[in-house]
Formats: C-alpha cells, sequence, structure tokens
C-alpha cells in the first residue's frame, strides 16, 4: 500500500459480499483506487452472483486464505460474527494492511478487536458508513451507495494515525462525508437516532397485527402509516443484532421515550388541550429546525 497521497491499493479482500461488502469493492474499482478484489463469503452462490455483478475477481474458500497479501481488508459480517473473522484472519494479516469494519455498532467490534488482534490492533479502523437499503444483498449494491453519505469513523488510542489518515481519505475518495467520535459515542447516538426508532416500529405494527381487528385497520392505512413503519420492513437478522449488541444504549433510549409518551398519555388523560398542544408544538417546532439545518449541512452552507 502506498502513502495517502497517493490512494492506491493492489489487493483488497472484502469479507462479506452483501450490499455493503458488494458496494464497497464496486465503489473502488469505480474510483480506480485497487487492482485486485477477492471475495470470501459463506455461500458459493452469492460470491457467484458478486462476480457476475464485478464486484469481485475471484473468491477464496476463508477469510484467512482470502486477506494473504492483502493491502486491504474489509470485515462485512454482522456484528456478532465480527469476533471469530478477527481472530481467523489476525495472523494472515500483512504487517501494513489497513483492515475495517462496516459494523452498524461499535463497542462490540472494538472489545473484540481488543481481545483477539494482538500486534495487528493498530492496523484497525472501526467504520460505519450510514448507506443501508430495506432490501439487501449483492444483487442491490451499487457504487455510488456511499455518495454524499456519512461514514464515522470510531479510531481507539492504538489505532496508527497514517492508517488512520488512508481510511478517512479512502472513504472521501469514493464519496462519503467522513466524520470521526469515540466507539462510545457512536453507539449512544445512533441508540437515539436508529436504532430506538426501528425498535418502535417494530413493536407497533406487532401491535397492529396483533389487534382482534388489525387486518381492518392495515386496509385503511395511509401515507402517515407507510412512512411511520416503513423501517419495520427491514432485515430481521441484521436488527437482531443490532438491537442485541446495543442493548444498554437502547434501553436508556427506551426508557426515556416512554417518559415522553408518559407526558403526552398524562396531559391526555388530564384533557388538558392545552398541555396537549404544547407537547405536539415542541415537537413539530424542533422537527422543522433540525430539517432546515440538515437541509443547510447538506448544501454545504
Amino acid at each position: 500500500m502506498q502513502d495517502s497521497s497517493i490512494l492506491s491499493f493492489k489487493k483488497l479482500c472484502v469479507i462479506g459480499c452483501g450490499l455493503i461488502g458488494g458496494s464497497f469493492a464496486l465503489a473502488m474499482k469505480a474510483a480506480g483506487l485497487v487492482d485486485q478484489v477477492v471475495g470470501v463469503g459463506k455461500s458459493a452462490d452469492n460470491l457467484a452472483k458478486a462476480k457476475a455483478r464485478g464486484a469481485i475477481d475471484s473468491e477464496v474458500g476463508s477469510a484467512a486464505q482470502g486477506v494473504v497479501d492483502a493491502d486491504l481488508v474489509l470485515v462485512a459480517v454482522p456484528v456478532v460474527a465480527a469476533e471469530s473473522v478477527l481472530r481467523e484472519i489476525r495472523e494472515s494479516l500483512s504487517p501494513d494492511v489497513l483492515l475495517m469494519d462496516v459494523g452498524s455498532t461499535k463497542r462490540d467490534i472494538v472489545d473484540a478487536a481488543r481481545r483477539v488482534l494482538q500486534g495487528r490492533l493498530p492496523n484497525f479502523v472501526p467504520a460505519h458508513p450510514i448507506a443501508g437499503k430495506e432490501s439487501s444483498g449483492i444483487s442491490h449494491a451499487e457504487a455510488t451507495l456511499f455518495r454524499d453519505r456519512q461514514v464515522l469513523l470510531t479510531p481507539i488510542s492504538q489505532t496508527d494515525p497514517r492508517l488512520l489518515k488512508i481510511a478517512d481519505s479512502l472513504w472521501s475518495a469514493i464519496g462519503g462525508q467522513v466524520r470521526q467520535m469515540t466507539p462510545e459515542n457512536h453507539d449512544a447516538t445512533f441508540a437515539a437516532v436508529s436504532h430506538l426508532p426501528h425498535l418502535l416500529a417494530f413493536a407497533y405494527f406487532n401491535s397492529v397485527l396483533g389487534h382482534p381487528a388489525g387486518a381492518d385497520y392495515l386496509q385503511m392505512a395511509g401515507p402517515g402509516f407507510r412512512d411511520f413503519t416503513r423501517i419495520a420492513a427491514s432485515d430481521p437478522d441484521v436488527w437482531r443484532d443490532i438491537l442485541w449488541t446495543n442493548r444498554e444504549e437502547v434501553l436508556k433510549q427506551s426508557m426515556r421515550f416512554r417518559q415522553a409518551l408518559d407526558a403526552f398519555e398524562h396531559v391526555i388523560r388530564r384533557g388538558d388541550q392545552s398541555a396537549i398542544e404544547t407537547l405536539i408544538r415542541t415537537a413539530s417546532d424542533g422537527r422543522a429546525e433540525w430539517s432546515i439545518a440538515n437541509a443547510r449541512t447538506r448544501s454545504g452552507r
């Protein structure tokens, strides 16, 4: 691997050729940043699809074999599987390799890396591209997936500053808007703005389905219901792992939400229309201000 001013990689090994891993490989190829891409995965059929789509050039039977001589490795497996992958590849990693993951929670993967990577821990730059879709899998991968999307890097004290700089440049080169934060702050933040909303959507839809008249209710559902419950269609395996690995922060946010819901229920029971309006207006004004600020940030103003 060359220095960060000449961003180029000879061999990328993608472990987990799904939506994110496949899109990363396609983006790296489209940007001309890599000479060869090797794919690793459990499904031969999926690897064949990744090869047919041009995401990978070849596939190998094991992660340990795939990372040999790689100067860039992306671990794109479910968070709960990451530790076993790191353990498998540790002895085969090159001394100067840039090793990244793309997990949606960071403290678990960082703890796993500290447990198993040993001398290769400085090579690890934890990453989280905020670029998912409702539809997963290599069939939905695209080279532009990370364009204008936030990519969060969560380095630890042992992370090699040179490799961190290269990781920042790499994600920027394929369109990402890179930010850095601690693993702890990352998990607390995303429990609030992503993980809890998914939990609420799952629970709310289940409550409607479980009602004796639920099927009739769903026939009457309009755009508001569709907007609110869209994320309830998310991948169950992915979200099982996210809610489990970040359960402490999710439960903290759930308690805060219960307090906010209790406040609404209290004033509704009391029949206090003014208080109901005040709570709604607080949310409505806050949402509007956030939307304006978000639009300004995206436009660069």
